[in-house]
Formats: C-alpha cells, structure tokens, sequence
C-alpha cells in the first residue's frame, strides 16, 4: 500500500456483471446467429399453414380436397359439354351466369378455409401462473386461510350482458377465460372467438373472422347446384326431343354425371343454407342451438341477450360488420424468450428476475453471502452499543487476536466480530471503508491509524463502564 492511501485498493473498482446467463461449456467465440422464426412454425395447436404462415388450415384437409374435386369436376364438365349447346339453343347468358356463380363459389370456400377463424391465443407461462395465484388467493379470502399449496382454478366465473347471467369457463388447455361465445376445438385444439362448429367440408373451423364466408359459400354453392342441375336437365330434354331420350343420353354421357352428383347434393346444401340463415335472423350460433342455450321469446328467462330484436339488424350484424383482426398474429417474429417459471423449492416459486439473480449469485462471488453470527447478551442499563454491526471479514483473511490491552474476549467478540447478521440484506462496503485486520495494518496510513484508534477507544470505553456498574452492584449488595 503506497503512504498516500491510494494504493491497489483506490484502483479496485466493481465490474459490471453480466444479466445474460450462459451455459459454462459455451464459447462466447463460437456462438451463430440464429435466424430469426416466425410465430406459426411453433404455433401450439393442430393446424397447418402454407405460404409462410399466409393460409391456415386445420390438420385433417382430405374432406376438403374432395369439395375441391366435386365442385370443379361438377362445373369443369357443365362448361365444357352443356354450355356449348345452351348458349346456342338458348341464350348466352346461361355460362355468363354459372361462370360468376363458380368464381363466387371457389373464391369464398378458398376464403373460408385459408383464413384464421378467431383462435384465441393461449396463455404465457408468466401470465397462466398470475391467474391462477389471483384465484388462489381469492379462495384463500374466502376460505380464511393463507396456505400456499396448489389448487386448481374455477371452472366458471359469471358476467353480466344486457341483464342475462353468461358464464365464462376456463380452459386447461389453452390457460384462459373463454370470452362469451367462444368455444375449445377439439379436432384444431384452440379457443375460437364465436365458435359456430368445425366445417370439415371447408377444412377449417367456424368462427367469427370467416362465418360470414362461409354462409356465403353455403348459400351461394346452392344456387351453382340448383342452376347445374336445372340446366343440365334442360339440355338432356332438348337433345332428346331431337334425337331420343337413349340417344340424348349417348351424346352427352356427362349430362347423367351432372345430374346425380347434383341431385344428392342439393338437399343438403339448400338444408344447411337455410338452418344458418335462421341463425343468423336470430343472432345464434350452430353451438348455442345444439345446445339450446337461449331462446327466441325476448319475454323468457333465458332469452338470447346477443340479439338485436330485429332479423334485418341481426343479418347486417353478422354479415356486414367490420372483421376483427387476427389475434395470433402467425407471420410475425418470435420475440427473444422470456424468463421461464422455476420448478419450485421449499415451496416457494422463483419467477423471471429472481431466477436469474440466484443464478448469477451462485457464479459470482461478490453476490455470495458468507456465514456469521451476532451476539446475543442483552446490553447493560447506560451501555453504549454501536448502532450497525462492524463489516464482515472476508475468508482469506487472518481473525484479530484474542488478547489485546484493555479489550476483553467478550468485547473483542461483540465489537470487532459481527458473530450473526442482523439484517437480512448484504451491505457492502467501499475499499475506503473496509478495515484491515490488526497484523496486517501499515504503519504508513493515516487512515489505518485514525480507524484503529477509534475502534480501541470505544472498546475501552465498554471495558471501563463494565468495571463501574460492577461496582456499584457490589455496593449496593453489601
């Protein structure tokens, strides 16, 4: 140490330790940038997307090719074998018109089974164990007890709209509160805002973003049927006022094709038409009318509280409404993880910074706290204490000795050596003000020589008031 107190302790300084916690085995010189993924390549439930994420779909897609196949194989053969002889017999119009109703007809269906159908998104670690600490500690309130173990969350919790009860239930999967209408998939495995039913025809679910695409496709798939069949018909009954109904039949063999795909098809199609636009005049959905969830009288007790009251405002609602924008958000980028839940210790579960605190405390030494004890005699009536407790030594260094001039052990140990921590924070001194042990003083410090002297002061003053009040309870014995 150089005379002027400014020697290798002055230039220590505390570097700054490092957030970012790193395996030991990894080489911060081999480290490869890893290239940035987007939000659908690890999306959680059971669908498939195509295009970078741009089409969603659900995994089971085989009944949806063959809609594919049955809508253009049904109009691929009408505009190639009965359109020809229609516009000449006929009028030009008729492939015009099915030409429109086909592009309306794919452009809906592709609408309806590409696009996101309202998948709530799921819950964060951080986030599902927020709520369920919140439910536990409402069921502790309520139960008057505060212990800390694990219980699951309600099934159910109540919310009032226009004056009708609505429950909320919760969703282990996906770690929720459904909002009102939505529903768990069971084939797509996700949460769907206005969950009507999953359409395996389309490929995808039903929901609020793509209903109102599917109720076009459904409606507008029975007049391409109905216009197929009823002109295909046409075409068989001209040709066999010419030639013969066998021989009609022998000229166009894909007129019969036509006609059965869509006689079988057309009842179910007008059918489904017509349930979803009873539906939608009532405000529901395919799930609430399974169900039976509400009814139509406005006067009962469980009337439908999504209703307008009126088939023209419920229509407009749920067709020319502003779509809601996508809540997954599949084509953005994968922000950098966040601190993951610990598995817990001694009942007590470390979260996000403390994690990594712990962590860093383990690696660093400056964060390690050393073992000490405190004394614990009571202090004499007029004794003067110190009010902090001295610093703590480190390890490496030598322990005072025990025989000093005027310096009890007792006082050598209440003085000089903290035996026990008093306060539950470390407290860390500057080099300035860490004392050195009495072999290792210099004789060169000024500022060694000032601290000791005070230290030896106070212990002589404790020594000497020990001695008077010892006194006087030997007077006062006799």
């Amino acid at each position: 140490m150089t005379p002027g107190g400014g020697g290798p302790m002055k230039d220590c300084e505390y570097s700054q330790i490092s957030t970012h916690s790193s395996s030991p085995m990894e080489s911060p010189h081999k480290k490869k940038k890893i290239a940035a993924r987007r939000k659908w390549e690890v999306f959680p439930g059971r669908n498939k997307f195509f295009c970078n994420g741009r089409i969603m779909m659900a995994r089971q897609t085989g009944v949806f090719y063959l809609t594919l196949v049955l809508i253009l194989v049904t109009s691929g053969l009408f505009f190639a074998f009965d359109c020809p002889y229609l516009a000449v017999k006929i009028t030009p119009a008729i492939p015009v018109v099915g030409g429109i109703l086909f592009f309306f007809v794919m452009g809906t269906l592709l609408r309806t089974s590409f696009s996101d159908p309202g998948v709530l998104p799921r819950a964060t670690p951080d986030e599902a164990a927020d709520l369920e600490r919140q439910i536990g500690n409402a069921e502790d309130i309520a139960n008057g007890t505060s212990s800390g173990g694990y219980r699951p969350p309600p099934r159910t919790r109540e919310v009032i709209i226009n004056g009708q009860t609505v429950k909320l239930k919760y969703c282990f999967t996906c770690k929720i509160f459904r909002p009102p209408r939505a529903s768990h998939c069971s084939l797509c495995d996700n949460c769907v805002e206005r969950f009507d039913h999953h359409c395996p025809w389309v490929g995808n679910c039903v929901g609020k973003r793509n209903y109102r695409f599917f109720y076009m496709f459904i409606l507008s798939l029975s007049f391409l049927t109905v216009f197929i069949f009823a002109f295909v018909i046409t075409h068989v009954i001209l040709r066999s006022q010419q030639t013969g109904f066998l021989n009609a039949l022998k000229d166009s063999p894909a007129s019969v094709l036509e006609a059965v795909v869509c006689f079988f098809s057309v009842w179910s199609i007008v059918g489904l038409s017509g349930f979803h636009t009873y539906l939608i005049s009532s405000n529901q959905t395919t799930n609430e009318d399974i169900k039976g969830s509400w009814s139509n009288k406005r006067g009962k007790e469980n009337y439908n509280p999504y209703s307008y009251g009126n088939i023209i405002t419920n229509c407009c609602a749920a067709l020319c409404g502003p779509i809601s924008p996508s809540l997954i958000d599949r084509r953005g980028f994968i922000q950098p993880d966040t601190p993951q839940p610990a598995a817990p210790t001694n009942g007590i579960t470390m979260y996000g910074a403390t994690q990594s605190q712990s962590n860093m405390a383990a690696a660093t030494p400056l964060l390690q706290s050393e073992p000490s004890l405190t004394s614990e005699e009571l202090p004499l009536p007029g004794k003067t204490t110190l009010g902090t407790p001295c610093a703590t030594l480190s390890l490496g260094q030598p322990t005072p000795p025990s025989s000093m001039p005027n310096l009890t052990s007792e006082t050598v140990l209440t003085d000089m050596i903290p035996l026990k921590e008093e306060h539950d924070g470390h407290q860390f001194l500057t080099p300035e003000e860490a004392p050195s042990p009495p072999g290792m003083l210099s004789t060169g410090s000024p500022i060694t020589h000032s601290h000791t002297l005070h230290v030896l002061s106070l212990a002589s003053q404790d020594s000497l008031h020990e001695d008077s009040v010892r006194g006087l309870v030997k007077l006062s014995s006799v």
